[in-house]
């Protein structure tokens, strides 16, 4: 067993989210586990860039309210308690709403050896993808 004490939360950077989002480690796991976890907080409006995952990616928000979207679909409302489970490769977004805080777990898994890259980030959400709620 090793207890791990808490790390300093991280500021988003502006290359991969819209707005004002932070985001604290709870699980990086070391070989053979290829676990991680993130606690990721929203600000009104912020959100994620598209991108994918090389393993898929689940969420479970546990506090406000956000929106999800995959690449081609409709943007789809979130709440606390919802799980949101994303595919590996399937390109997707996720933030808070416009008037809404929005907290969520993150819940991937890095690739194997030789499986690419964890993540996959592409263009910023533009407002008018976001504002097509």
């Amino acid at each position: 067993m090793e207890i791990q004490p808490k790390q300093p939360s991280a500021k988003g950077p502006a290359d991969l989210f819209t707005g004002d989002v932070w985001f604290d480690v709870i699980a990086k796991g070391e070989e053979p586990s290829r676990m991680r976890v993130n606690v990721v907080r929203f600000a009104p409006g912020a959100r994620t860039a598209w991108h994918s995952h090389a393993a898929g990616q689940t969420l479970h928000v546990t506090d406000g309210r956000g929106f999800v979207q995959s690449r081609g679909g409709k943007v789809i409302e979130i709440r606390p308690g919802d799980t949101i489970y994303t595919p590996p490769g399937e390109w997707h977004w996720h933030g808070a709403a416009p008037d809404h805080f929005m907290a969520h777990l993150a819940m991937w898994e890095a690739p194997g050896e030789g499986d690419g890259p964890e993540t996959e980030w592409g263009d910023h959400v533009t407002d008018e993808e976001y504002n097509a709620h």
